[in-house]
């Protein structure tokens, strides 16, 4: 996946501006930032849910600029923004099934269940009788169901408990193991650190750093500093 100049708007305020970056296949990125830096509005840009914007976005060697959301899922991108989107009406097994296949290699529940041990024994749970990190490892979950390769994540990790955060991650190390492409947005810079290839900083829209993360604490410290985060 590679982003090109990409800017964008809501309404007639513009909110990215010549954004570029690239996420490696099988490799961790992450985007982080102040509030408002613009982290979402890039994972908005690259599925095609924003009403007006520009720049290039490259997926699987082709341009989807201007292809509709839809067609960008063909891709084999799957989307989990910060507030889940999970049915709160229907059964845990039926958020799971309701998904459909964009490519060939969706995930067997079963598999699920391994990556994500505490939704094993709630098949017939409600979305709104789970925790918030049950959610959150519910809607990652559809997502796999799809098929999906690349995966983007708004603030997995956001206002969960610290034993549910480190689920999450052993999860998503598993699921980078197995080849998976992650772009997340994340606050956690040990989080990040522990599970990114690569960190991207985003402030007021615009790429302001893009480091290997093997700098390790010298890469905290820089980001630290950089985004008074």
């Amino acid at each position: 996946m590679r982003l090109s100049n990409v800017q964008a708007w809501y309404g007639d305020s513009q909110a990215l501006f010549g954004v570029g970056f690239a996420v490696r296949p099988g490799e961790v990125t992450c985007l982080v930032g102040r509030n408002g830096a613009g982290k979402t509005t890039i994972l908005r840009a690259i599925m095609g849910l924003l009403p007006r914007q520009t720049g290039s976005i490259i997926l699987s060697g082709r341009e989807a600029s201007g292809m509709r959301p839809y067609e960008r899922t063909r891709f084999g991108i799957g989307y989990c923004p910060e507030e889940r989107a999970i049915f709160s009406s229907l059964t845990v097994e039926e958020n799971l099934a309701l998904p459909p296949a964009v490519c060939a290699a969706g995930m067997a529940n079963a598999d699920i269940f391994v990556l994500f041990p505490n939704l094993r024994t709630r098949g017939r749970h409600y979305g709104d009788q789970l925790s918030g990190g049950e959610q959150q490892m519910l809607a990652i979950a559809r997502i796999l169901r799809t098929g999906a390769q690349t995966l983007l994540l708004d603030e997995p990790t956001e206002g969960l408990a610290p034993l549910i955060v480190r689920q999450i991650e052993d999860a998503l190390i598993e699921l980078k193991r197995r080849g998976y492409t992650i772009l997340l947005v994340e606050q956690n810079l040990d989080f990040v650190l522990h599970l990114a290839d690569r960190v991207v900083a985003i402030e007021n829209g615009a790429v302001v750093d893009d480091l290997e993360t093997r700098g390790g604490e010298h890469v905290k410290a820089r980001l630290l500093e950089r985004l008074a985060l």
